[in-house]
């Protein structure tokens, strides 16, 4: 029969991100061709499997699978046809995700089915489903997440002690780009030094194969300093929250999202644990940011042997702990400029730039799912490792790390100072 020259299917306006009861409409285009039918179908599904990048799914289920019929037995003439079609996706279907242990695709595929003894041909085209998670349907979410963990220990082989550690957030729920406010608060009732204190952003995404598989990764991490022996220590920080996927998978029953908030101490081993949830429409409610904690610096440093001999230790009135590093665990910003085919960088003269109907597509390498851009051009290969969200802002995500606790509330723009 020949090979088939031009065959592929186009969505219409170049849209790749739909939402869940949205109408898909596109065309197949087909050359000049002798055939028995042409037809095209819809489909999403997930599929899970018990090893890592492996597509022989054990476990898989459908959410939609619908087709239509564009032509039946006949020959085209010469040239080239486009022959419509339209879809409407259920209102149930569930945000686009791939990862290590599993994918849900949406997907439309044409099929161009030839006589007897000629070989069928086939295509298809992916695009991406964002149902978006409201953060303010879930209780509570606009209140502060609290929790604290008490943990005993030996040291000089006699000597008993206990560290008292309480981490907080301002809300329950965040979406991208915005800032989680931690506060930690460390009693340290004995004679030794604790270790650095870390605060990690968790996530946690779980796969139901023949049982459940735990994929669990550290996205950002900052790390303060440790607290003298018998000192209490206050810790602000804010860690910035980067391009992630949604919280949970609604319509799913394959594959869980959960975030995590762990603040940590490795000597003693201590560990509190706060759920958070990333979402897509943020918080409405914001409370009010904390006040500075005055910095209180001890005239000299404990001595062990005379608090214990004045009848035990008496604390003062609690420190600033200082942060000793932040990682975001997220690449350059330029890093993006460094691909093939990716989006230039704006003007630089200050003349307005033209923003299209919806910013670049991303499409991160090994993780999944669209995550949009600032500036102009189509489909590009980034080279992040985390998973990435369909992302609808036009602003450009600041991949530095955000400025500590101390740098974004301990001075004051010159800019806003009235001049004398």
């Amino acid at each position: 029969m020949g090979r088939v020259q031009l065959f592929e299917i186009s969505l219409s306006h170049g849209r790749f991100v739909y939402s869940p009861g949205e109408p898909l409409a596109g065309t197949v285009r087909v050359p000049h061709f002798l055939f028995a039918a042409i037809r095209v179908t819809c489909t999403g599904s997930c599929g899970v499997s018990s090893k890592a990048n492996d597509t022989a799914w054990v476990v898989e289920e459908s959410y939609f699978n619908s087709s239509l019929s564009l032509a039946d037995k006949g020959s085209l003439p010469a040239g080239e046809h486009n022959f419509p079609f339209q879809f409407l996706l259920p209102a149930t279907a569930p945000t686009s995700f791939e990862g290590p242990f599993g994918k849900i695709v949406h997907q439309v595929r044409a099929a161009i089915h030839t006589p007897r003894f000629s070989k069928d041909h086939k295509c298809s085209l992916v695009f991406y489903i964002l149902s978006p998670l409201n953060l303010n349907s879930i209780p509570d979410i606009e209140q502060p997440n609290v929790a604290s963990a008490t943990k005993k220990f030996s040291y000089k082989l006699v000597k008993t002690g206990s560290v008292v550690l309480t981490a907080s957030t301002d809300l329950r729920g965040y979406v991208v780009g915005q800032a989680l406010r931690l506060h930690a608060d460390i009693e340290n009732q004995s004679g030794k030094d604790t270790s650095p204190v870390v605060a990690s952003l968790l996530q946690k995404v779980s796969y139901k194969a023949k049982r459940w598989i735990h994929d669990v990764r550290t996205i950002a991490e900052v790390e303060g300093a440790g607290v003298k022996a018998w000192r209490r220590a206050q810790w602000h920080e804010q860690i910035l929250v980067p391009a992630l996927p949604q919280s949970a998978l609604p319509g799913c029953s394959l594959i869980h999202i959960d975030y995590y908030l762990q603040v940590s101490l490795k000597a003693p081993e201590a560990t509190v644990t706060l759920p958070v949830f990333i979402g897509n429409i943020a918080v409405n409610h914001a409370p009010l940011s904390p006040g500075v904690p005055a910095l209180v610096v001890p005239s000299a440093p404990p001595q062990e042997e005379a608090e214990a001999a004045a009848g035990g230790p008496h604390f003062l009135d609690p420190v600033s702990l200082s942060t000793k590093s932040h990682s975001q665990q997220q690449p350059p910003l330029g890093t993006l400029g460094s691909v093939p085919g990716a989006p230039e960088p704006g003007p630089q003269d200050g003349s307005p730039v033209p923003h299209p109907l919806h910013p670049p597509l991303c499409i991160s390498t090994g993780a999944t799912v669209p995550y949009f851009a600032e500036g102009s051009g189509g489909p590009v290969p980034t080279t992040g490792t985390l998973i990435l969200p369909p992302e609808y802002s036009s602003w450009g995500y600041p991949y530095e790390a955000p400025p500590s606790y101390e740098q974004s509330c301990g001075g004051v723009d010159p800019s806003l100072t009235p001049e004398s």
